[in-house]
């Protein structure tokens, strides 16, 4: 068994910097950053420290091949070479997931069939027996061709990092979690920092922030697969909690105030600020935005409805026109909007400080960033009408 593990974390477009900083944190070591992804090293310690800490990415998995596959045997060779008895037991379940994209081998199952054989035939023979009875904890293997390379991994995690434990339920088109926090990170929310949000849906935004700014790590009520692996010991995994429980900070000076027309919704959101423990701190009453008055001190994360969260496109636009003007009235310390609606600073009536691509699940969205900013900065163009290819349109941006 390796000192250190080479470890991969999926995230979505548009958080890897703040994923990076994050795994920084945690002390990962030799970190790469490409679109999606990050991979890094670490012990044993860091697959249970990065599961328990990390906001941003959306799993971590145990990188073991990576090599040519543009055959069937070549695919069998490179799993077959891997030390599978080293880290499944003999009665380990062991089921296999996976994709191919621009490969010579197209079919998935096939695929899937060939890989399992090959672990099926290596710990046959390392564990000296000919059953493999799979009743035992699941190991889940998976794999990624591209372009005939093959990378073959064991998921650490189980259900994605975004089910932090504390939404049961949501309202239709909820934002995710790991965006959310990233969205947080971006915002600059500190420990004494005052956040807002006038469409908190099921108050995601305002409790992703509330755990950033009191230190909680966004893992302590869930459990992982690696927490059933024989080579991550439960003693690491008691280790690593009591760390990120003592490193919380719940003495903070953080306030949350998020306001939604629907009764629902805030009912919703004040029982899951009690389930992630910011109840204290995060604070939920039914309000129209025609009403909202932003504090001059406050920080507005928010993700507006469109979409599946709108009867009609221009319902949309009438509530960021209103969402506008409203800050136009009481402008604060920063406003940052997400949204699909590529039209939104057109309909807001202000042209971004900054915009970020990002996808909020598979929905492509842009991030719209507005604060005080300094004199030297250049704003934003205004987003093309159409396309999610960041090509910006040229003409005069006007307020609506």
């Amino acid at each position: 068994m390796p000192a250190k593990f080479e470890l991969i974390a999926p995230c979505f477009f548009g958080c890897e910097s703040t994923a990076n900083f994050e795994l920084r944190r945690i002390g990962a070591e030799n970190i790469r950053v490409s679109d999606g992804r990050l991979t890094f090293e670490g012990g044993a310690e860091m697959i249970a420290a990065a599961n328990l800490n990390l906001r941003t990415v959306e799993r971590v998995m145990l990188l073991l091949n990576t090599y040519p596959a543009s055959t069937f045997d070549e695919l069998f060779d490179g799993v077959y070479a891997i030390p599978w008895e080293e880290l499944l037991p003999a009665d380990a379940a062991f089921p296999v997931t996976g994709s191919s994209l621009n490969s010579q081998l197209t079919s998935v199952p096939a695929c899937q069939s060939i890989i399992k054989k090959a672990v099926v035939k290596r710990l046959m023979t390392k564990h000296h027996t000919t059953v493999l009875p799979e009743t035992g904890a699941e190991y889940k293997i998976r794999f990624m061709l591209r372009k005939n390379v093959c990378e073959i991994m064991l998921d650490t995690t189980g259900d994605g990092l975004h089910k932090r434990g504390y939404r049961r339920n949501a309202m239709e088109a909820p934002i995710r979690e790991t965006l959310a926090a990233t969205i947080a990170d971006l915002g600059r929310v500190r420990r004494d920092s005052l956040v807002e949000d006038p469409f908190c849906g099921s108050g995601t935004l305002l409790i992703e922030a509330a755990q950033k700014a009191m230190n909680i790590a966004p893992g302590l009520k869930r459990r992982f697969a690696a927490e059933r692996y024989s080579f991550v010991p439960a003693s690491i995994w008691a280790e690593q909690r009591q760390k990120a429980l003592a490193e919380s900070k719940l003495d903070v000076g953080f306030e949350a105030f998020g306001y939604d027309i629907d009764p629902a919704a805030v009912a919703l959101a004040n029982a899951n600020a009690k389930l992630a423990g910011v109840e204290k701190r995060c604070h939920f009453e039914v309000a129209d935005v025609a009403a909202f008055e932003a504090r001059p001190e406050a920080i507005v994360l928010t993700n507006p409805p469109y979409g599946e969260r709108m009867s009609t496109i221009e319902g949309a636009a009438q509530l960021a026109r209103t969402l506008g003007r409203q800050m136009e009235a009481h402008p604060c310390a920063g406003v940052y909007a997400i949204t699909a609606d590529m039209e939104f600073e057109s309909h807001y009536g202000k042209r971004a400080n900054k915009r970020r691509k990002m996808y909020n699940g598979m929905i492509p969205c842009q991030l719209y960033m507005y604060y005080e900013a300094p004199k030297f900065e250049h704003k934003a163009k205004p987003m093309p009408k159409q396309g999610f290819d960041g090509k910006r349109s040229t003409g005069r941006f006007e307020k609506k």
